[in-house]
């Protein structure tokens, strides 16, 4: 039985050739159909090399086991959500490594009402079976038929429902698809602007789909990837810049300065966008920074209602919830209109519709939220023993911290900073959130003193 490495607590990510390829493909259709039979499934694929191959496998896979497949083609994985539950349909797969090294590839899995599969509700029951390769036999079995189709224009004009394009204000955005998946969205969209005479000039870096990713794996989370569109809004004088990763599940924002918006701040301004249309409403956010959060939801008459970090989590309470809008600081951004998933498209709509209404530009709009609670951003350290660093930072701080929270991780508060440590569910990595009370020396002097204790032995 050969072991399957590439499957993960939520997804399915792994080398090329090494741990997936296009016999893996077809056993996780076979067993996907096989456990969850489904009648009738959506897949799609990013722009690497190898996607398409491996969508056909993995379609073959569905088909031998008596699922239709309709394929939408090129796509990022919020079109796969958005297919699956407009559509009704039993489940979708996208075929994406996201933003990995070019050397991998993956597949994100979800059933229907575009509700996640992680190894909690069927992924490591589909594991086993593919590992196993024992499926039914074929003789006698229907096969599923196959058919290609679009969503395009209906998932295009959803996208602008989230905001009334009359508030949109003159603006030149900077828009970096990172030759990912995002180009085409863009394009579909700018046509729309230009049909109806929007007043919003996008500037398109890097939108050509091309896998062998010329100008880099496209992940503006990492700061040697945020050149390009910090560069060219300062070159065209731009009043936002806007970049994706490969699926372009996450968004990431540039001020009109060309500075790089931590994720943490943009979580308040749709909260705030939101709550201005939907006043009184359940806003969900992750505990890693939490502060600056909460403050912007309740000024704005909402209720702030933290979850544990990670894509199934937020959507499940969500879904408990009936939350309108669900933030990570990492960048993702979750919906209640778009079946509690998350989109990176969504988030960069609200905020020029937000930049326009307020007619103050993105810099100012955050810069108040900064100076109120300056934030170390996430830090990653490598430990040989985690729990036992962990352990020792909370017996230094635990004694004189105000609260203690373990929803995910360690948080400890007092009076004016706070902070949250947590284990990496897959490396020796701790992370680590520190933020404060306007006072960013005191968050800087905070952050060394706990890197400093978690490195001692």
């Amino acid at each position: 039985m050969r072991s399957l490495t590439c499957f993960k607590a939520y997804d399915i990510r792994g080398k090329l050739i090494d741990e997936i390829d296009e016999e893996i493909a077809y056993r996780i259709g076979r067993a996907y159909g096989q456990l969850l039979k489904p009648e009738t499934v959506v897949v799609g694929s990013d722009v690497r090399l190898t996607s398409e191959s491996l969508k056909m496998s993995l379609a073959k896979g569905l088909q031998d086991s008596g699922v239709d497949v309709l394929d939408i083609g090129l796509s990022g994985t919020e079109e796969i959500y958005y297919a699956t539950f407009s559509l009704e349909l039993d489940g979708g797969i996208e075929v994406t490594a996201s933003h990995n090294p070019i050397e991998y590839n993956g597949m994100k899995l979800v059933g229907p009402q575009s509700r996640p599969i992680s190894r909690e509700n069927g992924l490591a029951e589909i594991q086993l079976l593919a590992e196993s390769n024992d499926f039914s036999d074929l003789v006698g079995k229907r096969v599923g038929r196959y058919k290609k189709i679009s969503v395009f224009d209906d998932y295009v004009r959803h996208l602008l429902g989230y905001i009334n394009t009359d508030n949109l204000t003159p603006m030149k955005l900077v828009i970096n698809s990172g030759n990912g998946a995002a180009g085409h969205v863009i394009d579909g969209i700018e046509m729309i602007f230009s049909e109806k005479k929007i007043p919003v000039e996008i500037i398109k870096i890097h939108n050509d789909p091309d896998g062998n990713f010329p100008h880099g794996i496209p992940n503006p989370l990492l700061p040697e990837c945020r050149g390009d569109t910090a560069n060219a809004v300062i070159a065209h004088g731009a009043d936002m810049g806007i970049a994706f990763d490969g699926d372009f599940d996450r968004c990431f924002f540039f001020d009109d300065k060309g500075q790089f918006v931590e994720g943490y701040y943009i979580v308040g301004l749709i909260a705030k966008a939101f709550l201005k249309k939907n006043p009184g409403e359940r806003i969900i956010h992750d505990p890693r920074l939490t502060w600056s959060t909460i403050d912007v939801v309740k000024e704005q008459g909402g209720i702030p209602i933290q979850s544990k970090t990670g894509h199934a989590f937020i959507k499940e309470r969500m879904r408990s919830e009936d939350a309108v809008y669900g933030g990570e600081m990492s960048a993702h951004h979750y919906f209640r209109d778009f079946s509690y998933c998350d989109s990176g498209m969504i988030p960069w709509l609200l905020v020029a519709e937000l930049v326009s209404t307020h007619k103050l530009p993105l810099s100012q709009l955050v810069n108040d939220m900064i100076a109120a609670y300056p934030s170390s951003g996430e830090i990653n350290r490598r430990i040989t023993d985690p729990v036992a660093a962990i352990d020792r930072v909370e017996n230094f701080y635990c004694e004189n911290a105000l609260h203690i929270d373990k929803t995910d991780g360690l948080s400890l508060e007092f009076s004016q900073w706070r902070f949250n440590l947590r284990m990496s569910n897959t490396e020796s990595v701790v992370r680590l959130n520190v933020e404060s009370k306007a006072d960013v020396a005191l968050m800087n002097e905070k952050t060394r003193e706990i890197l400093d204790l978690l490195q001692q032995s």
